[in-house]
């Protein structure tokens, strides 16, 4: 079967396209990713964006690194912005390539947003965002009706590095059954500490993803009052941190696991002895 990739937009000088990549697994990329990629003249991308997607930019484009990582010399974010003005000033069809979803705490809105202010055009193809497809990698559904009818997605750090304090945490321990946080492995204990001190048990099932999706993901399950020394487990960002119940199913849906030998288990929740004594 032919992919439809000749039915896609066409991809027009001057323009810029904010393109999510994904978590990581080059295979999540939507047609829509890839068409963006087979057609652009210069690829800015970001720290998180995998090798094996760079693979598949021609070998004629340009490659632009503009990563952002914590405690790393990093552009900054207004000169980001303009670069990609600058480009499509000069007739360039700019992919602006970011980790997972633009508009999932990837600063693509801010990017937008300074394209309109310039009067670049822009087109948006939404990715994966690793909260979700990163998690279903690791065999933890952020939804499930035995456990939650809804969950919160947040930062652990602000514009400034630091824990953020416009985040009600209180409101968030007592209305969320499941929390799932990006870039909260630096500050993961004195998160922890807030949603301890709002109610959460130190018992609750916690769960760290690093490279999700990727052939280095590695997944941690813990507690939240059990954390430890991260370091010692080997455990380095990119990270999603994902707190719930749901994170006990991941002893049935570990399909990953699975594929290298893991036994699943068939009724993690123990909810078959909850439905016969109901």
């Amino acid at each position: 079967m032919k992919l439809p990739l000749d039915n896609l937009p066409d991809f027009a000088p001057g323009w810029v396209w904010l393109v999510g990549a994904g978590p990581g697994d080059p295979g999540l990329l939507t047609l829509h990713a890839v068409n963006a990629l087979r057609q652009a003249d210069v690829v800015v991308y970001d720290a998180l964006v995998n090798d094996g997607i760079l693979e598949l930019v021609p070998d004629d484009a340009q490659l632009e690194y503009a990563g952002k990582r914590g405690g790393k010399p990093s552009p900054q974010q207004r000169d980001i912005s303009l670069k990609l003005v600058d480009l499509a000033r000069a007739g360039k069809r700019v992919c602006r390539l970011k980790g997972g979803d633009p508009f999932v705490f990837g600063r693509g809105g801010e990017e937008a947003l300074t394209l309109v202010e310039h009067g670049v055009p822009f087109r948006v193809v939404p990715g994966i965002s690793a909260g979700i497809g990163g998690l279903a990698y690791a065999g933890i559904p952020v939804t499930h009706r035995d456990t939650n009818h809804n969950v919160t997605f947040l930062t652990g750090h602000d514009a400034g590095g630091v824990v953020p304090d416009a985040i009600d945490w209180a409101s968030v321990a007592k209305g969320s059954p499941v929390i799932v946080m990006y870039m909260a492995m630096k500050h993961a204990h004195a998160i922890a500490g807030k949603l301890m001190a709002a109610g959460r048990s130190p018992d609750e099932p916690m769960a760290f993803v690093c490279n999700a999706t990727t052939e280095q993901m590695q997944v941690h399950e813990t507690t939240l009052g059990n954390i430890g020394d991260l370091n010692e487990f080997g455990l380095t960002p990119p990270a999603i941190v994902v707190l719930g119940e749901v994170v006990r199913l991941r002893a049935a849906l570990d399909w990953v696991g699975a594929l290298e030998g893991r036994i699943l288990q068939a009724d993690p929740l123990n909810m078959r002895g909850v439905s016969e004594s109901a």
